[in-house]
């Protein structure tokens, strides 16, 4: 724990002496907020917005996104280490190698949080009604999402050692998980083949439960079904990428 404090505390200086990449964070999902989301208005009260506020099924659409997307640059982030030597010198060290890899993922969770609460604190005048404990729960669940990523893409960049590389496999992925896991509309308004699919993307459950915590509803079918499958596949991609570390650096 030492180890991953130590190793958290590096990145968040790196984070802050760049506070561009903060502002960057923030304003992507504001932008949806404010240019997007009046597009819905017309929905309101159909069976896609039952409850008559559009973001109320919105927003955890957003925040999951957002969520998505906060761990996917840490890969960038790796392979600049790796062909600066930063890699080379840690790896001498008696650092654990699960600290090597968690403390960049505590930055890029402490990356979403912030301007996620942010966010749902500017959505509430504008109508956004959530239940507080379920929105608790509803960060709760989305920093595995980006845990997940961020231990995901920093394992690429290990591997991959190219950037080219990397981002051909990040945006070859990033965009058909992110429409498929109906982020910004509800996979109740597509036809039946492709809510099937939907069924394969992972990032799919962790918005179905999402949008029910936001709502204060705790059930097995979205809830229950969305922290088994997002806590089993960070669990699995925290320890691969692990092992990545202990290949790279023994």
């Amino acid at each position: 724990m030492s180890d991953v404090g130590l190793l958290w505390w590096r990145k968040m200086l790196e984070t802050i002496r760049q506070p561009v990449w903060v502002i960057s964070g923030l304003t992507t999902p504001l932008l949806y907020l404010l240019l997007f989301a009046p597009l819905l208005d017309r929905l309101a009260g159909s069976a896609a917005f039952p409850r008559g506020e559009v973001l109320d099924v919105f927003l955890p659409g957003l925040l999951a996104l957002l969520a998505f997307s906060s761990g996917m640059g840490a890969g960038w982030g790796v392979i600049a280490e790796l062909q600066t030597g930063v890699v080379e010198r840690l790896r001498v060290t008696p650092a654990s190698r699960f600290a090597l890899l968690f403390g960049g993922v505590l930055r890029d969770v402490v990356a979403f949080l912030v301007p996620a609460t942010i966010v749902v604190l500017i959505a509430v005048p504008f109508g956004y009604d959530p239940s507080v404990p379920g929105v608790l729960g509803l960060l709760g669940l989305l920093c595995l999402v980006t845990a997940t990523t961020s231990a995901w893409s920093s394992a690429l960049g290990l591997i991959f050692r190219d950037i080219g590389g990397l981002a051909a496999v990040v945006t070859g992925l990033q965009l058909p998980l992110t429409l498929l896991s109906g982020v910004l509309l509800p996979l109740s308004l597509a036809p039946g083949w492709l809510r099937g699919l939907a069924y394969a993307d992972p990032l799919y459950y962790a918005v179905q439960a999402a949008r029910a915590l936001s709502d204060g509803v705790v059930d097995l079918s979205r809830v229950g079904v969305g922290v088994l499958v997002i806590g089993a596949l960070t669990v699995l991609t925290l320890t691969w990428a692990t092992r990545c570390y202990r290949r790279v650096a023994p």
